[in-house]
């Protein structure tokens, strides 16, 4: 009578799938990623990320309200300065278009949502990289941290429930967690993006924000080569005082995801970035994949993979699917 052992018994109907099954997506889960753009008149989607658009301040807060309303958990926003310079001066400045848009949507939104800002300078240099500048070109590790613990007091006074420090500087989260609390923000979170890996599918988030960056980031992103490096990095940044911890990107790193939330005591975040997007997006005009069951099938396995929160690009409209089903 072989086999004796038949698992296809619980795969018989869509009741007993839906009975049986390990993992779950919900909305709550979910964290959209936004662009606003200074100086904008009109919302422009961005050409590598069909869907996805900059956003004028307005069109941002009528965006946030349907996404909360959808049910998304969060929502993490990106500025697009209308001037840059070496240091990154919009990113401090109170009136500049990252903290005026984080005041617009705490004021629209209350604590309806969890509100993060990105606390990184890539958007605001005219060199595009994540930090200030040494006169011979490096990036300057102690001299960044000053300026990210002003920006995340200026996204704290603004309204960001969360500030992400993306920067890959050594030290971060624990400076920006003193500066924070100094400033009498110590209910502000921090979210560090602990394992961000320097990764070649950030190119449609750098058409988003305009990057200027030539050259590339590998002094301070990790090395897709390294999962132990990663590991050593969230011990860091739990150490430091961070509140949640990230890996970035999702897909190609369910290893890291999964090593990571083997050893964090906090919520562990994955970011499912811009070219894991465009690269679904592509393939699902082209007739390739069925597009909604390959966004909620890689949903499910960044999840699988152990992360409690997935920053997507496709929150609120896998929000509705989840809803339906």
């Amino acid at each position: 009578m072989f086999p004796a052992h038949r698992p296809r018994r619980l795969r018989t109907t869509p009741a007993m799938r839906r009975l049986v099954s390990e993992t779950t997506v919900r909305p709550r889960q979910l964290v959209l990623p936004m662009f606003v753009k200074e100086g904008l008149a009109a919302p422009t989607e961005i050409q590598s990320m069909p869907g996805v658009y900059q956003h004028t301040r307005e069109s941002l807060r009528k965006a946030a309200v349907e996404a909360v309303q959808a049910g998304v958990g969060g929502i993490m926003l990106f500025g697009v300065p209308a001037e840059r310079d070496a240091v990154g001066s919009g990113a401090t400045d109170p009136d500049g278009i990252l903290n005026a848009a984080l005041r617009d949507l705490r004021h629209e939104l209350g604590d309806s949502t969890v509100l993060m800002s990105d606390c990184c300078l890539d958007e605001f240099t005219d060199h595009g990289h994540c930090g200030v500048l040494t006169p011979d070109g490096a990036v300057d590790n102690d001299a960044t941290l000053e300026v990210y613990g002003e920006m995340a007091v200026a996204q704290a006074e603004a309204g960001a429930h969360v500030v992400g420090p993306s920067g890959m500087m050594d030290g971060q989260i624990g400076f920006i967690r003193n500066a924070l609390d100094e400033a009498g923000h110590a209910d502000t979170g921090v979210l560090a993006y602990s394992a961000k890996y320097a990764s070649a599918l950030y190119g449609p988030f750098r058409d988003a924000v305009e990057s200027q960056l030539q050259g590339d980031r590998k002094t301070y992103q990790q090395d897709p080569a390294n999962a132990r490096e990663a590991v050593r990095e969230v011990t860091l940044d739990l150490a430091e005082g961070a509140d949640m911890v990230m890996v970035k990107p999702a897909l190609p790193y369910l290893d890291v995801v999964r090593a990571v939330a083997e050893v964090s005591d906090v919520p562990v975040a994955a970011y499912q970035i811009s070219g894991e997007y465009a690269m679904v997006e592509a393939a699902a005009r082209n007739g390739w994949i069925d597009r909604e069951r390959t966004v909620l099938e890689t949903l499910t396995s960044i999840r699988r993979a152990g992360a409690d929160i997935v920053l997507t690009y496709w929150a609120v409209e896998a929000s509705g699917w989840l809803d339906r089903g």
